[in-house]
């Protein structure tokens, strides 16, 4: 089945503007990330769809493949659909680029539980948090689900609430679980996805996977215990080198 994955990279990041070209052990952010999806096994083709010249021409320098898109993109999402309208594939993946993977099973695991479930029109990837520090850290998106996996909502607050739980540095097993920053849609809905009015679930929070939800779709959620190591402010630099075993 053909599989088309997509970095969507933008320069201007409010909290860490120019991050795709941060430099990790001498090679910049965006090269890690595009280099690490290239080894996944189900992938076509990977593509950084970007709206900066500076990160494209960077993509191109180490031999990368990227695309210009817009730049009244909403978000990554629709960075993809964009993408999609140019590029035909059966299956599209969106790993943002600061969403650095520790193994290419991360993403090869998620292209291959999708394809079982033919009806999915979106999916994602949740890993359980052990940590309180990171339940409260509001760079750490939380997801909830149903008892069939489906997303009930994603929030970058603790979710969900412990109402009677007296000892706050206490946390439950299998009660908190982070999002991870890798979607997969089928074409359709992920056209659909780019011609839906930002909700104000989405524009609160400020997390796109809500437009699907709020909008009356639904989103698998399936549990990996993949490493990955995501890249939202400086602070991130040191354990993302770490991760990747560079300096």
């Amino acid at each position: 089945m053909g599989v088309t994955l997509v970095i969507p990279a933008r320069y201007g990041s409010k909290r860490f503007p120019g991050k795709p070209l941060v430099l990790i052990g001498g090679r910049p952010l965006i090269q890690h990330v595009y280099e690490l999806a290239l080894k996944a096994r189900f992938v076509k083709e990977v593509i950084v769809a970007t709206d900066d010249r500076r990160i494209l021409d960077k993509v191109k320098s180490f031999g990368g493949n990227a695309l210009m898109t817009s730049d009244k993109s909403r978000t990554g999402g629709d960075r993809l659909a964009e993408v999609a309208g140019r590029i035909d594939s059966e299956i599209y993946v969106n790993l943002q680029g600061d969403e650095v993977p520790s193994d290419p099973a991360f993403i090869d695991g998620l292209i291959e539980v999708f394809q079982r479930e033919p009806g999915l029109e979106m999916a994602t990837l949740k890993r359980e948090m052990n940590s309180m520090s990171d339940v409260t850290d509001p760079n750490l998106v939380k997801v909830v689900t149903d008892i069939d996996g489906f997303a009930l909502y994603f929030s970058r607050s603790p979710i969900p609430c412990i109402r009677d739980l007296s000892d706050h540095k206490r946390i439950l097993s299998k009660t908190y679980y982070q999002h991870l920053g890798i979607y997969i849609y089928r074409k359709g809905p992920l056209i659909e996805f780019s011609k839906m009015p930002t909700g104000l679930l989405e524009d609160s929070e400020k997390l796109e996977q809500l437009r699907f939800i709020e909008m009356g779709h639904r989103i698998k959620v399936y549990e990996t215990e993949c490493d990955s190591c995501r890249v939202d402010t400086p602070d991130d630099l040191e354990e993302a080198a770490k991760r990747l075993g560079v300096k």
